[in-house]
């Protein structure tokens, strides 16, 4: 059975749903989904043309090695992967490692904060 894939949309969707995502549209082009006013935990080129979101630390060089999952230029070295749509992955995993992204940018917020937006 082949695995059910997510569009730009569906991913939008989802982002938004996270506890306390808004959205932004910075650097002439990006659609980036946030928490806690300013930290990024995704990013969606406005064309469609790209998704790029932080990963585990540890699990940063295993996803860089599937096919169509590259580091994220320029953030990379936080751990950020990119790809393009189709996306590589079935909407069952890529909602898995958005809530991660998300979950992962809740973590560094203040105890404070993060009330509320942990899943």
């Amino acid at each position: 059975m082949k695995k059910a894939k997510m569009s730009e949309a569906d991913v939008a969707a989802f982002c938004l749903g996270l506890p306390g995502a808004r959205e932004d549209y910075k650097w002439g082009g990006v659609r980036v989904f946030s928490i806690a006013g300013n930290k990024m935990f995704a990013l969606q080129g406005l064309r469609g043309d790209s998704l790029a979101f932080k990963v585990d630390k540890d699990l940063f060089l295993g996803h860089c090695d599937r096919p169509g999952i590259h580091p994220a230029p320029y953030l990379a070295r936080a751990q950020w992967i990119i790809m393009h749509p189709p996306y590589p992955l079935g909407a069952e995993e890529l909602q898995g490692l958005l809530q991660r992204s998300h979950q992962l940018v809740v973590g560094k917020l203040p105890k404070k904060t993060q009330i509320g937006l942990l899943l």
